[in-house]
């Protein structure tokens, strides 16, 4: 008799299987048992993977971060479009809504498309001041012209990381005082005030750290008055170009401008 015979005679223990399984089938679930359904209710991960990012939240938390993705991404598109209308030709749509296109974009989000212009800037401008200053035996004298953009322009040479203020604080206050003020230097519109005072307050504040505005003055004077000016030249044209262009500076010069008492507390001393 064949001692693997599985007939009633066979004799083996029965807790021994009684023919040893191939490898390759060791382990492997009986076929009477069916396919092995997930524990868990339907769609849940698998046991040993656990949820992660925004799955892992509850769903209070997954709510609260769809509503924030939401107001960022409402928040993008309002600004893209503000943008766009700002920097775009006139339209129906900037005359409608203009204003409330210039409040969302002044002054943070200003645009500056001159470098990109057919006719990109081509004039050196400097801005250049001088004072009146009180001494202290109460005579008035008048300094001379200082060029604070040529104070500028030394600051920023060879500097890797020149401040904001050396490469644009003049430039914007003059831009801003003449989009404000005529040709004869009177204000056009209700900012006109501001640009004056911003630009006073920067030119006194510029003298008070001038240490030959200090030399001249004993370091004693007081700022009473202060006078800014212009200097405009045409960028001369390159060697190759035929195109003939006049290097004779022109000025502009403002009226004087009475320095506040608690202004010129902030100047020479």
């Amino acid at each position: 008799m064949d001692a693997y015979d599985e007939g009633s005679d066979a004799r083996h223990r029965p807790d021994v299987p009684s023919r040893p399984a191939p490898p390759g089938e060791r382990g492997a679930p009986a076929e009477s048992a069916g396919p092995v359904e997930p524990s868990g209710p339907a769609g849940t991960h698998p046991l040993g993977e656990p949820r992660t990012g925004v799955a892992a939240l509850s769903l209070r938390y997954r709510i609260t971060v769809a509503l924030a993705l939401a107001v960022v991404a409402v928040g993008v598109c309002v600004h893209l479009g503000m943008t766009f209308l700002h920097v775009a030709p006139a339209n129906t749509v900037t005359k409608a809504h203009g204003e409330a296109v210039d409040d969302w974009i002044y002054p943070e989000f200003e645009q500056n498309w001159k470098l990109f212009a057919p006719n990109p800037l081509q004039q050196n401008i400097s801005i250049q001041v001088r004072a009146g200053v009180r001494g202290p035996e109460g005579m008035t004298s008048t300094t001379g012209w200082y060029d604070l953009s040529a104070e500028d322009g030394r600051a920023i040479d060879g500097n890797l990381l020149p401040s904001h203020t050396q490469q644009n604080e003049l430039r914007r206050a003059w831009d801003f005082y003449v989009a404000t003020h005529d040709s004869e230097n009177r204000p056009v519109g209700l900012r006109g005030s501001l640009s004056e005072s911003y630009l006073r307050r920067i030119m006194v504040l510029r003298l008070d750290r001038d240490h030959a505005v200090r030399a001249a003055t004993g370091g004693a004077g007081v700022i009473e008055r202060v006078q800014v000016r212009s200097r405009t030249s045409n960028v001369p044209p390159p060697r190759w170009s035929r195109e003939k262009v006049s290097t004779t500076p022109s000025y502009r010069e403002l009226p004087w401008w009475k320095v506040p008492q608690d202004e010129a507390a902030g100047g020479v001393r």
